[in-house]
């Protein structure tokens, strides 16, 4: 009995304490909110980061080139490197600019590379594949042209003929009403 009552209580609440905290943060580990949470933030920080490296992060990109220009004094390899370390740099902070020259970098990559033999056979195996497909869809879009071409025509001949059959509706019951409103008129006088 070397510990009182008291101590015993305090070290209880400092272990419920320590136990509750613990649970706490096994709780925040494993919560799957808590868990989508850490990606989100995750993601956010990589786009900032993407988003700093393409429009710049507000470092010069004229003195980056400067220094990259004397490093190309130094020699070949180191030339090339600072080449591409400047083009890098110069981009840095102009998304238009590194769109022009991915673009510009593509088109001149494409025009070296000639096609292949086996693209080239692919490609007409695939443009044979898919002429009867195409023949299909013209024959097929020429079918219901001509349906709803039809459709079209019948649907305003019937269009004519109601309102044919309007006005001329129209035309005898203005006569009757005429013809009513004569034989009244002699009448009232």
């Amino acid at each position: 009995m070397g510990q009182s009552t008291e101590e015993l209580s305090t070290q209880i609440a400092g272990t419920r304490e320590s136990l509750a905290s613990d649970l706490d943060a096994l709780q925040d580990r494993v919560s799957p909110s808590a868990i989508v949470e850490r990606r989100k933030e995750a993601a956010r920080s990589k786009v900032r980061s993407a988003k700093d490296k393409i429009m710049g992060s507000g470092h010069s990109a004229a003195s980056s080139a400067g220094s990259t220009g004397s490093d190309a004094m130094a020699g070949v390899k180191d030339g090339v490197g600072g080449a591409k370390d400047a083009a890098g740099d110069a981009i840095e902070g102009s998304p238009l600019a590194a769109g022009l020259v991915a673009f510009g970098a593509g088109m001149v990559i494409a025009a070296l590379i000639p096609a292949s033999d086996a693209e080239q056979r692919v490609s007409q195996r695939v443009t044979e594949a898919a002429q009867p497909l195409v023949d299909e869809a013209k024959s097929l879009g020429q079918d219901l042209g001509d349906t709803v071409k039809d459709t079209a025509v019948d649907a305003a001949q019937q269009v004519k003929e109601t309102a044919q059959d309007s006005v001329q509706r129209v035309q005898e019951e203005g006569k009757a009403s005429a013809e009513s409103v004569k034989a009244e008129a002699p009448g009232q006088g």
